[in-house]
């Protein structure tokens, strides 16, 4: 077993007493001289067109600077999300900007919006996904789809999806299907099919900083410097300058700390606030509010899985056909990986699996934690508990039978890489938790198990590591650090290096100042970064350890690193502190060039990680209620870095999915109308509310091409929940909840029916 010195060891969050001390700041704490404040008019409307837009009162406000409307915007197709700007003509979702007030006060920018008056002609509008499918539906596009912004590959969620065969408009943004076998002969095959109906709502991001933003136009260049909340600083540059119509180097992107994201903050308003400080000549600040966001953001998507699974009494899985609908908004979305995701964690013979995402009168949606996923797992786990239960089965044997192997074919016929499904399968099945489930049982308690999985995403990236001359090691990365990676990666570059962590500085750079190193999501900043972190420490250390030994005379080769200084191995008394031979490499006249190494990776294979969830919960069959008393959650992670951040993430992700399990969830009403448009109507899941007992297990499998064996952590943990509590309610009732979220009054319902389709 490899020993490291570095990694592995327990490290609080570099920044930790500033976020909690209240002294780190973020992109709505700033200040620029010159600064108007921007608050946006929003339509009512799901689908209206602009009449007429009356600014004279408003321009009368004091402290107005001006109201802008598209009018006041270059005419820019509006081909994706970003480009969308203000509404021109037509509204096609409520909370859609129509106007934007600027004001010297953010006071008197949210006193004036109720000024300007927006006349509208309201235009049809369909709600459900039946109804946008149906034939003369109102469309969102009559004259043909627009695109996307290419961020699915970011996170790892690209998958191949095909464009609409007909030849007329219509709501279907891209279809895509998987097939294997001969799913009429699996199903004629089987005993028993059972077949589900679920249901999964929108979801936002619920994170603490909305969606932030301030820019300062450069008006000899003609680009912009920007401060933003933002997972992702390479493609906000990109996106801007895009739209200014410059080169993306006069564009400079400084992501500021990030207040929560979980895949909702990458490349949202940014150009329009590019585009308006051209448009005024001065700094513009844009900082959503928080009925704003939650109408107006990016959030996750609703959707609708029809599932039909067949078995046989000898305890065969014959045939897995699936039909998915995704609400994706107003943009095609690239949720088509759940179909992907569906056909490929388990080797079924016979699989039909077809994916539609419908566009609609809502905003458009964006990534959350594992997007798609979610709901893959939460419809595919819940329908193979029920057929175990069916076929008088163990529900965790049956999965560990089918389960995936490195190397077997996935839904698309390529081979799984490295994973390890079946390590956590059996981790689970010798936790205590569920060899005395019978104890758990006997108190009225139900215990459910779920497995989620997420591939992984990949990006090219790179790092610079410099000997400072106060002898400490500075790493230079252009990312952003969302979960606390930046301890992760002081830790690989100590160990790469051969110092202690506290002798390593972390820098996050930005665009300007740092070469790409990949946006902030997928699970694959440690996976992604962390390679180019480790050569550019093993550069930096090399060219000291030359240095060093022509200082010496000897060969580097015979030379070591102890305790901040290098030495030759054998001989402590004859030694040269770091910070000794830094200072040598920057003086006048010195033959030693300083050291700065370099790190550059760029990996197409992914490294997938799964996570199995046991949830232990009991049900109030007068109220509805559930309580989860406990947790379980067992998670491969190729090798552990940092245990204190590491589970930081795997709890904060299962939160996650007890929000989406029992609380969270868009509500819209027939007019199309959010309903659920602040924390006050929107469950986020508190204290009162958590998890009795948590615990979490790390397995380690791995990966080939991770740093010293790790894989991304980020996405799995949220995957398995909601199937996890669904299946611990089933086992505690003999009833089954296919309605997410699972609240009180909906698991009453299930359970005052006199007959439920899990009977």
């Amino acid at each position: 077993m490899t020993r490291f010195q570095a990694i592995g060891r327990p490290t609080p969050l570099l920044d930790g007493r500033e976020r909690v001390t209240g002294q780190l700041r973020y992109a709505p704490d700033l200040s620029l001289p010159g600064m108007v404040h921007g608050r946006f008019v929003t339509s009512p409307y799901p689908h209206a067109r602009i009449v007429a837009v009356d600014k004279t009162t408003a321009l009368s406000f004091p402290g107005v600077v001006a109201v802008l409307t598209a009018d006041d915007l270059p005419d820019i197709p509006p081909d994706n999300r970003p480009h969308l700007l203000l509404a021109r003509g037509r509204v096609i979702f409520p909370g859609q900007p129509v106007a934007l007030v600027l004001a010297e006060t953010a006071a008197a920018a949210a006193d004036a919006i109720e000024l300007v008056l927006v006349d509208y002609e309201p235009l049809p509008a369909a709600a459900t996904i039946t109804e946008l499918l149906a034939p003369g539906a109102p469309l969102v596009w009559p004259g043909g789809k627009p695109g996307d912004t290419g961020e699915a590959a970011a996170h790892g969620a690209d998958v191949a999806t095909g464009g609409e065969e007909r030849g007329e408009p219509s709501n279907i943004g891209n279809q895509n299907s998987y097939q294997r076998g001969n799913i009429e002969d699996g199903l004629t095959e089987a005993d028993i099919i059972v077949e589900r109906h679920f249901t999964i709502p929108f979801v936002h991001h619920s994170y603490l900083e909305t969606q932030a933003t301030i820019v300062m136009p450069d008006p000899l260049s003609g680009g912009a410097t920007v401060w933003t909340s933002t997972q992702a600083p390479f493609p906000v540059r990109e996106g801007v300058a895009n739209v200014l119509g410059v080169r993306e180097t006069d564009v400079r992107v400084i992501a500021t700390p990030v207040g929560g994201g979980f895949g909702g903050k990458y490349e949202l308003y940014q150009p329009l606030a590019a585009l308006v400080a051209r448009v005024v000549g001065r700094p513009v600040k844009l900082v959503l509010t928080r009925q704003e966001d939650m109408a107006a953001a990016n959030p996750a998507p609703a959707s609708q899985f029809h599932l039909k699974l067949g078995g046989t009494h000898d305890g065969k899985i014959t045939a897995l056909w699936a039909d998915i609908k995704f609400d994706e908004g107003c943009y095609p979305g690239f949720h088509g990986i759940a179909a992907f995701l569906l056909g490929s964690a388990y080797q079924i013979p016979n699989l039909l699996i077809n994916f539609t995402s419908v566009l609609s009168f809502k905003p458009s949606v964006g990534a959350y934690r594992a997007p798609g996923a979610v709901q893959a797992f939460y419809a595919l786990e819940s329908t193979l508990d029920d057929l175990a239960r069916q076929l008088n089965l163990d529900p965790l044997t049956l999965r560990q039978k089918y389960a995936s192997l490195t190397g077997d074919p996935m839904a698309n016929g390529r081979p799984w890489s490295k994973i390890g499904l079946h390590e956590v399968l059996e981790t689970v099945q010798q936790h205590p938790a569920w060899v005395n489930r019978e104890q758990a049982r006997a108190q009225g308690r139900g215990i459910g198990v779920a497995v989620g999985g997420w591939p992984g995403g990949v990006e090219p990236s790179s790092a610079t590591c410099l000997l400072e001359k106060d002898g400490l090691i500075e790493l230079r990365i252009g990312w952003v650090d969302l979960t606390g990676t930046a301890v992760g990666f002081q830790l690989l570059a100590a160990e790469a290096f051969g110092v202690s962590p506290e002798r390593v500085r972390v820098v996050a750079g930005d665009t300007a100042t740092s070469s790409f190193a990949g946006s902030t999501g997928g699970s694959k900043a440690t996976y992604m970064i962390g390679p180019s972190v480790i050569q550019a420490a093993q550069a930096a250390r090399a060219q000291t350890l030359e240095i060093a030994g022509q200082m010496f005379e000897a060969d580097p080769a015979d030379l070591e690193i102890v305790n901040g200084a290098v030495q030759v191995r054998g001989v402590p008394d004859k030694q040269i502190t770091l910070k000794e031979i830094a200072q040598k490499t920057m003086q006048f006249g010195s033959r030693y060039a300083p050291v700065v190494g370099q790190g550059r990776y760029a990996n197409t294979t992914n490294s997938p990680g799964f996570c199995a969830q046991l949830a232990e919960v009991s049900v109030d069959e007068e109220t509805g209620q559930v309580l989860v008393h406990r947790l379980v959650l067992v998670q491969d992670v190729g090798q552990v870095i940092n245990p204190l951040t590491l589970r930081g993430q795997i709890v904060g992700g299962a939160m996650q999915g007890v929000g989406f399990a029992l609380y969270e969830g868009l509500v819209y009403g027939e007019n199309g109308q959010l309903l659920t448009g602040s924390w006050m109507d929107y469950t986020v899941p508190n204290f009162a509310q958590a998890v009795g007992q948590i615990e979490v297990v790390t397995v380690e499998v791995a990966s080939e091409h991770g740093p010293y064996g790790a894989k991304g952590a980020g996405e799995p943990p949220i995957i398995a929940t909601a199937a996890a509590i669904a299946n611990a309610i089933r086992d505690a009732t003999g009833k089954r909840v296919t309605d997410l979220p699972m609240t009180p009054p909906r698991v009453l319902a299930v359970l005052q029916a006199d007959s439920v389709s899990s009977q």
